[in-house]
């Protein structure tokens, strides 16, 4: 949705909360919250008569509130056979061909008009779901959605072959932003810290990214997670000046380091386990 956030229409929102909000005063509290001014990019105070602000403690409960009538109650209502998922106002839905696909994105349009609302046109697209079995040729045949990108991927079955099937692994996006987060750590200058140290520093933030993306076919996962060692191979060369300029070694001594305590880091774990 085109600037969710930015747009969600007062008197709506307000309508919403008196469903489940029958004390007048935080419905007053509420709407004084929405209304409050905001201080512009200038320095200028300016006033708010649509959106809710971001970042705001109860935003995105008030997000949620909006389109649970807006969208979900209003899919039920219509559109009982289509199934979909909602996070916030990013949204899938699964139509069983292009004609119903289009048909719901056209009365989709005009139920978010209806709602003040405006579907983003760089971001809605219709997708065909190409696997081994669907072999049309179609503008668009991958989307990602919360961090993981689906599109046609060769896999394995339980009997060993090989087939292409519709599946999920961790986006480009969001490897992106891991590779950029464990950039910003700059391990190999934390010379100052053992190795126990720096698995403590590591292993919340891997912990969580194993944890969500690790399931659904984690080779992309795993390839990350490969050159995390890399990084600790060179955090070794600037530690100690035994292993310095001598990546062999370095490797070397990694390993039995993970032989020696094959759970001390989150992705030694995961990888070789």
């Amino acid at each position: 949705i085109r600037a969710f956030f930015d747009t969600i229409d007062h008197e709506l929102m307000m309508r919403a909360v008196e469903k489940h909000v029958p004390e007048k005063w935080i419905q007053l509290y509420i709407q004084r919250w929405l209304e409050s001014e905001v201080e512009l990019a200038d320095g200028t105070i300016g006033t708010r008569n649509c959106g809710t602000p971001q970042g705001g403690v109860i935003s995105p409960l008030l997000a949620n509130l909006y389109l649970h009538y807006a969208f979900d109650h209003w899919m039920q209502r219509n559109h009982p056979a289509i199934p979909f998922e909602r996070y916030a106002d990013d949204v899938l839905c699964h139509c069983r061909s292009q004609k119903e696909a289009e048909a719901l994105l056209e009365a989709l349009r005009e139920r978010l008009s209806d709602c003040r609302l405006e579907l983003h046109p760089a971001k809605t697209k219709l997708v065909y779901c190409k696997d081994g079995k669907r072999r049309a040729k179609y503008a668009h045949t991958r989307f990602d959605f919360l961090g993981f990108s689906f599109h046609g991927r060769t896999v394995q079955d339980r009997r060993g072959n090989l087939f292409t099937g519709f599946n999920p692994a961790v986006s480009r996006k969001a490897l992106k932003r891991m590779n950029q987060a464990v950039r910003d750590l700059k391990i190999h200058r934390r010379t100052s810290l053992t190795l126990q140290e720096l698995a403590a520093l590591l292993n919340p933030m891997v912990r969580g990214w194993v944890g969500y993306y690790g399931t659904f076919y984690p080779e992309p996962l795993r390839r990350f997670l490969v050159r995390l060692d890399l990084r600790l191979g060179r955090w070794a060369r600037k530690k100690y000046k035994t292993l310095r300029r001598r990546k062999q070694r370095s490797w070397a001594w990694l390993k039995r380091c993970r032989k020696s305590s094959p759970r001390l880091f989150v992705h030694w774990e995961y990888l070789f386990s």
